[in-house]
């Protein structure tokens, strides 16, 4: 019986999408918080758009990460 080895190629990929996930955490909240702070001028909503999607695009690399780790780990 054989058994599962970590495939470190896919191992180091899921690093660098969760690598990219902490700068979106960072980054999100810090757009938003300056949008809500210059509800006065005129970048207020491209700076809120800008905001929202990169803190989503966290998310979404979070989980895609994890994903990934885990197949490198688990995959036959």
């Amino acid at each position: 019986m054989e058994t599962s080895k970590t495939d470190k190629n896919v191992l180091a990929k899921g690093i660098k999408i969760l690598i990219f996930a902490i700068l979106s955490l960072f980054t999100g909240p810090i757009l938003l918080s300056i949008a809500f702070s210059n509800k006065e001028k005129p970048l207020y909503l491209p700076i809120l758009i800008l905001g929202c999607l990169v803190s989503a695009l966290a998310i979404f690399l979070i989980f895609k990460g994890i994903n990934i780790i885990m197949n490198s780990m688990f995959k036959k």
